[in-house]
């Protein structure tokens, strides 16, 4: 059932998001640090990733660079990174 809060389900995707790039960090066997300073990107903001949110309450929303210099730093595709967008579309409508 979709939650009533303003962010739903973008808070939510982007949490999954976070957790995905936190597990394919770890199995890389990197710290947020190694990853945020080869990416090009403050640790601040690798970490406000890794929580999928900007600031509290608000979901995060990375730039394409971004996504694209993270999977390349961490050997993967965008898609390993990304949760399943169809999956998504069907929660959201």
């Amino acid at each position: 059932m979709p939650s009533l809060e303003p962010n739903y389900p973008w808070m939510s995707y982007m949490q999954e998001f976070g957790a995905n790039l936190r597990r394919t960090r770890l199995a890389a066997g990197m710290t947020q640090e190694t990853v945020a300073l080869r990416a090009s990107i403050s640790l601040f903001t690798y970490q406000k990733l890794e929580k999928g949110e900007s600031n509290p309450g608000t979901p995060a929303n990375p730039r394409l660079q971004t996504l694209l210099a993270l999977s390349a730093v961490l050997g993967v595709d965008v898609q390993e990174l990304v949760p399943d967008l169809d999956r998504w579309h069907d929660v959201a409508v």
